[in-house]
């Protein structure tokens, strides 16, 4: 007698963790996987968030590039960073159930230098975190490092989750914007019953980075964020101002391409501060003006680059043409959610909550898939994306000592 075998996907739970350009914090995802590859489906578990100490935030702020800053510190850093990622995994671990404990983690690491590469340099990026430390603490797999392999063969490394936004978006019957604001915003454009090759995707320049710099200098870092866009929205755009920034040359740059602090952190917000005090003594329109900044860079690169009806902003169309799923911290911003509604008229704003996502935990959870592809051997670069030449898998794995003979 021949025992049926049993065709449904394995089950298992891997533990996201990330730490993103705001460098506010670190962020814990849990996440159920079934199946493997493009066959993946995935489901949020818990999302866990820990700041990061005062203390230890203006560290990591202060190691961003351009900052100088010397070899000492740099390995303290990833010493200590690796050290906050564990002890943040394993506070997520114990609010699972048994049944539930992740057997893998996928770590982000914290990004503090970004540089893409031309046809003069190449791309070098770095990401802080000990892998060793967090597997050793966690006593499970630890996979770090995804963006290197990418870079090694002549991509940008960035952005990443472009494959994991197709897993859990794509074969959809409408096309849809992912859309992530973080620090920078990135988005993944996934046509209408497109495939893997189809997807495009790179970063349209400030998410929160430039509105959270201002509201740290206007606050006198009292304050690090403008919660809900209020500040913002008691604001009037300075139109004469955003003119001139959007004529930045990043955002005339073709993809693929991705950005960071390198470009729009500190010292740019440093530069700008004299022309924004020409044009008005009120902060909430400095705020009010750095939201508008990313709202409309996101909806010019959507009507630039994307294939989306030619349609002037400010007017109404009877049918969304495509949804814009929107995730990140931004995603809890109203202002800029208005903003990005009115500067693309034809497009369906939605909350990535709405798919049962935690807004906050979405890059997490993309890196737990990311982590669960390299386990399987599957390689989830688009070249298309980050310009790379071939299909490497991506990430390094560190085995805690525990695991080995």
């Amino acid at each position: 007698m021949h025992r049926q075998r049993d065709a449904r996907p394995r089950v298992r739970y891997v533990l996201g963790l990330m730490a993103g350009t705001s460098g506010d914090g670190i962020d814990a995802a849990c996440v159920e996987v079934r199946g493997t590859g493009t066959a993946m489906r995935c489901a949020l578990v818990l999302h866990h968030h820990r700041p990061y100490p005062a203390a230890l935030r203006r560290r990591v702020l202060a190691m961003m590039a351009p900052a100088a800053t010397s070899t000492e510190q740099l390995a303290r850093l990833h010493a200590e960073l690796g050290e906050a990622f564990g002890r943040v995994a394993c506070e997520a671990i114990d609010w699972l159930p048994v049944a539930q404990r992740p057997t893998l983690v996928g770590l982000a690491g914290q990004t503090v230098c970004h540089l893409p590469g031309n046809a003069r340099r190449r791309t070098v990026t770095l990401q802080l975190g000990d892998a060793a430390r967090v597997a050793a603490q966690t006593g499970l797999v630890t996979v770090a490092d995804f963006r290197q392999a990418d870079v090694a063969v002549g991509g940008q490394g960035a952005p990443l989750v472009p494959w994991t936004d197709w897993v859990l978006f794509g074969r959809s019957r409408v096309a849809r914007i992912v859309l992530n604001i973080g620090g920078i915003a990135n988005l993944t454009w996934l046509p209408a019953g497109g495939g893997e090759e189809d997807v495009t995707a790179f970063d349209t320049g400030p998410g929160n980075m430039v509105i959270d710099a201002l509201m740290r200098h206007v606050t006198a870092g009292r304050r690090q964020m403008d919660r809900d866009g209020r500040c913002a929205g008691r604001g009037r755009v300075l139109e004469g101002v955003l003119a001139m920034w959007l004529q930045h040359p990043y955002f005339r740059k073709r993809p693929p391409k991705s950005t960071g602090r390198e470009i729009f952190g500190q010292p740019f917000v440093d530069g700008q501060l004299t022309f924004l005090k020409r044009a008005s003594r009120s902060s909430d329109d400095w705020i009010a003006t750095a939201t508008a900044l990313t709202a409309r860079s996101v909806a010019r690169a959507c009507r630039r680059f994307l294939p989306l009806p030619r349609t002037a902003p400010g007017r109404s169309t009877s049918r969304a043409c495509c949804e814009l799923i929107v995730a990140g911290g931004g995603a809890r911003n109203a202002t800029l959610l208005s903003m990005l509604a009115a500067e693309l008229p034809c497009v369906k704003v939605v909350s990535i909550d709405t798919f049962g996502i935690d807004a906050q935990a979405k890059e997490a959870m993309s890196f737990a898939m990311l982590a669960a592809a390299r386990i399987d051997n599957v390689s989830a670069c688009l070249p298309q994306v980050t310009g790379a030449t071939a299909r490497p898998l991506l990430g390094h794995v560190s085995v805690p000592a525990s695991a080995c003979r």
